[in-house]
């Protein structure tokens, strides 16, 4: 997909993984929605840097937790800059607990969020792809989705959801050209990861993470950006979290 002209919607997309993509995705030649729950200053910098660009930016305020304001969301997005093109769902949030700690409330908002947001965008998205027979979807899962992760269950099981909602919807776009992908990024350094303490930070880089450093938001942004462009992917899930998922010790 050349993304000159097209428009892509980044959930979440005011901070940290989202606010890269949209910078990504912007300097390939996209305009650019970029939802958020509130209009805060990051979100009036991001739009200031990306129409600096000479790409049309609008900020669409919605929280994709609640059915409807997902459903709004795609729709404000495509009546702003006429349609929607690619959609990354990158909206999320942490949810720790093991299966005795964690609240009810707390399992049921990362599947709204993280699953039933991604179920209600699409359902609003894709008509709009199928019309022109052209689309790709991104999904943001999370290593946490594809092994055991202590104390993060209800967040774990969510993500792990994903790669198999990009599996099952790719091959059902299939004939409409449109393609669904899914990235899981590791320890990426962005306000996720301020929770950590300096201890847990040392050991990540001494000993759970192969290649000794933090990713950053633009390296997820990139492979984004690929598999948005990439006419001959489809269906996938692409690890990026510098070894940590694939080590034994």
């Amino acid at each position: 997909m050349e993304l000159a002209g097209k428009v892509c919607l980044i959930t979440g997309g005011t901070k940290g993984i989202g606010a890269a993509t949209a910078v990504e995705l912007a300097l390939l030649g996209a305009d650019v929605a970029i939802n958020g729950r509130v209009a805060d200053e990051a979100a009036i910098d991001l739009k200031a840097k990306i129409e600096a660009m000479g790409r049309r930016c609008v900020t669409v305020i919605a929280d994709i937790s609640k059915p409807a304001e997902a459903t709004k969301c795609v729709g404000a997005a495509a009546s702003a800059l006429g349609g929607v093109d690619v959609l990354v769902h990158s909206a999320g949030g942490a949810a720790g607990g093991g299966l005795l700690e964690v609240s009810q409330e707390a399992w049921y908002q990362a599947f709204d969020v993280h699953v039933h947001g991604a179920f209600h965008l699409c359902r609003a998205a894709v008509p709009l792809m199928k019309k022109k027979r052209d689309g790709a979807i991104v999904l943001i899962s999370s290593v946490a989705g594809l092994r055991g992760c202590l104390g993060a269950i209800a967040y774990g099981v969510a993500k792990g959801a994903l790669p198999q909602f990009a599996r099952a919807l790719g091959r059902e776009l299939g004939d409409d050209n449109i393609r669904v992908n899914c990235v899981s990024p590791g320890i990426i350094r962005t306000r996720f990861q301020d929770q950590l303490t300096g201890e847990q930070i040392k050991d990540n880089l001494e000993r759970r993470i192969p290649l000794h450093r933090e990713g950053k938001a633009e390296d997820v942004a990139k492979v984004i950006a690929m598999l948005v462009c990439n006419d001959n992917i489809t269906g996938e899930n692409v690890v990026i979290d510098g070894g940590m998922s694939m080590r034994i010790v």
